[in-house]
């Protein structure tokens, strides 16, 4: 039977629209597991107050539930002492009791339990909505302290009048004023290739502080013009906001000219490399240092969008870690099979 485009189009929307009503049941589901457990360690702290219930009462509340529902089913003892700090954590704040509701138990957990400002809390807490961050990603931003980060370096970009709405907000969310890159051992001696090579050999820890979305496609990416070639330092694909993102990186202080050589790059990869049905590109000049107003005029009237951002690093690798980092061959097979 021919199918027309009619039943194309179709088929695709109906295809989003069961997409679209699964992911409603999963989140109504976790959302009414954990209204459950905030009443249940609402309850234990009431027992607790009026008839002094102690360490041994949770105990054999734990071991009559799991008869009752089953080893797996989430009522560990240690797990309904988590139920009783959610309820004491969020018990005075209406608002975060309606947010908790939206990210798993687990990464609930990671939140209250790591984090005890209230302001913290509610910026993972909505983070990982926005971005969809799974436990561990969640745990890495938390350690590396991503909250200070962005609220104690304000975020220098042009992307208000280089891009168009949402996309200009998405942009300024995802880009961040600072990145910690303490995974590398750099000494004053390297240089930017050696840092960028150092880099590209733990890509996978790179991608996870850039943030969800990034691809990494190439380093010393090549671009021509005529007869001469250039080389971006780091390219990416970002999902959301289906864009090309070049990276630029430099072991010193930020300097004028680095925006204009961006510009450049940017617009030759729109002209060369972009797709028409791409959002476009994005540079991200990576400094270890950078004055703010030198960098606001270097941007005034730049035509591509791109932003300035700072970094971290360790100049030395604690040795109890140096064995957790990807060998050049294990790399190669990640990268490999990604993309099998």
């Amino acid at each position: 039977m021919q199918l027309d485009k009619g039943y194309k189009d179709f088929i695709v929307a109906l295809k989003q629209k069961i997409y679209s009503s699964k992911t409603k049941a999963l989140l109504s589901t976790n959302r009414l597991m954990i209204e459950l457990y905030f009443e249940i360690g609402q309850q234990i702290v009431s027992n607790q107050e009026k008839e002094g219930w102690g360490k041994s009462v949770v105990e054999q509340m734990s071991k009559d539930l799991k008869d009752e529902f089953g080893e797996k089913s989430g009522y560990s003892s240690q797990n309904l002492w988590y139920m009783r700090q959610f309820y004491l954590s969020y018990k005075d704040n209406k608002n975060l009791q309606q947010l908790v509701g939206e990210i798993p138990w687990g990464s609930n957990i990671v939140i209250f339990t790591k984090c005890k400002d209230m302001k913290q809390r509610e910026y993972y807490i909505k983070n990982t909505i926005k971005f969809s961050w799974n436990r561990n990603v969640l745990t890495h931003h938390i350690q590396t302290k991503r909250f200070q980060r962005d609220a104690s370096t304000k975020k220098l970009n042009n992307f208000k009048t280089t891009l168009q709405g949402k996309f200009s907000e998405l942009a300024t969310d995802i880009v961040k004023s600072e990145y910690n890159l303490e995974f590398l051992s750099i000494s004053d001696s390297m240089h930017e290739r050696e840092v960028e090579n150092s880099l590209v050999e733990n890509i996978k820890k790179f991608l996870l502080e850039l943030g969800y979305g990034f691809s990494f496609i190439d380093n010393q990416y090549k671009l021509t013009l005529n007869e001469n070639e250039y080389f971006i330092d780091l390219l990416f694909f970002h999902r959301k906001l289906n864009a090309l993102v070049a990276i630029e990186l430099k072991l010193g202080k930020f300097r004028p000219e680095y925006a204009g050589k961006m510009n450049f790059y940017l617009n030759l990869l729109n002209d060369t490399v972009k797709m028409s049905h791409e959002n476009p590109s994005i540079g991200i000049i990576l400094c270890s240092d950078k004055d703010s107003l030198e960098v606001e005029y270097s941007l005034l009237n730049t035509s591509q969008p791109m932003g300035v951002s700072t970094y971290s690093i360790n100049d030395t690798l604690p040795n109890e870690l140096q064995n957790s980092l990807p060998t050049q061959e294990e790399l190669a097979k990640q990268l490999l099979g990604d993309h099998k």
